[in-house]
């Protein structure tokens, strides 16, 4: 052991702690190491070992998804320290159907992964991350940081996200980054990934998808796939379409501020957002 690195350290450990008999690295991400496992020769499971930077975060996501027990989310077997040892999705994402033009199908499965998540349980995680607290870059950010043709954008996205707080709403745990990619399929249906674990307005855990997904901005930017979008979310949810469409453009600022942050292009929110808040003015 004693020339290992920690990530090493730590998929011995768990080999060992869960009586898994095979890994075979998958991923090394910004934010963790995936391996898929092997248990006796016949299973197949995931261990996800988390990056100390992001830990806290992640941790946070982890609990949420074991809170859920497989109901619409991949199920989380155990976790221990750092290292969450879950089941194993080889499904491709919700993207792909997007792609292929199949967005109100992908839409459903979207509307029923959500129905599954929001489902009432008993004991949520204690630690979850207020959704205005998330919120606080968007609020934090100069005007100015902002492409000049744009900053109007900004005052109106962050002034809704402001009248959005300011109504109160149910405060639900929520996964809090669900987009087509965040959703795979298995043998069990389409399941989330990867939450952030929230706590605020259950509406808001839909706003992502309104600006996914990558690679795919003709499609989002679409005022016609924007509408059809809100249509099928807000029937098949019962979530107001205004309070929708108002934290996909509060959410679409958000990201941009997040991405100006890190030196990353704005171009596709860009492309996004003024029929985002068109729809919004119009619902």
């Amino acid at each position: 052991m004693m020339n290992q690195s920690p990530v090493e350290t730590a998929l011995s450990r768990a080999m060992i702690r869960w009586s898994l008999t095979k890994s075979t690295p998958v991923a090394d991400t910004p934010r963790s190491w995936i391996f898929r496992v092997e248990q006796n020769g016949r299973n197949f499971g995931a261990l996800k070992i988390l990056k100390p930077v992001v830990a806290e975060e992640e941790g946070r996501g982890a609990r949420l998804l074991q809170w859920y027990e497989g109901d619409g989310a991949a199920t989380v077997f155990d976790i221990h320290g750092d290292t969450i040892f879950m089941e194993w999705l080889d499904g491709g994402p919700l993207a792909d159907p997007v792609r292929a033009g199949r967005d109100d199908e992908s839409t459903i499965a979207i509307a029923t992964v959500v129905a599954n998540l929001h489902r009432p349980r008993a004991g949520a995680p204690d630690d979850l991350q207020p959704l205005r607290t998330r919120f606080q870059t968007l609020f934090d950010t100069d005007v100015r940081a902002w492409p000049h043709t744009a900053r109007d954008l900004y005052a109106r996205s962050s002034g809704i996200a402001l009248k959005l707080f300011d109504r109160p709403s149910a405060q639900l745990p929520l996964h809090g980054d669900l987009h087509h990619d965040n959703i795979l399929s298995s043998d069990r249906g389409w399941l989330a990934i990867d939450p952030k674990g929230l706590l605020g307005d259950p509406a808001y855990d839909v706003a992502n998808i309104f600006i996914n997904p990558k690679n795919a901005d003709n499609i989002a930017a679409d005022p016609r796939r924007i509408a059809a979008r809100a249509d099928i979310l807000s029937q098949r949810l019962n979530f107001s379409r205004k309070r929708m469409l108002g934290w996909a453009a509060a959410h679409a600022a958000l990201s941009a501020c997040w991405d100006l942050a890190d030196g990353n292009p704005i171009t596709g929110l860009l492309a996004c957002l003024p029929n985002l808040l068109s729809a919004y003015d119009q619902a």
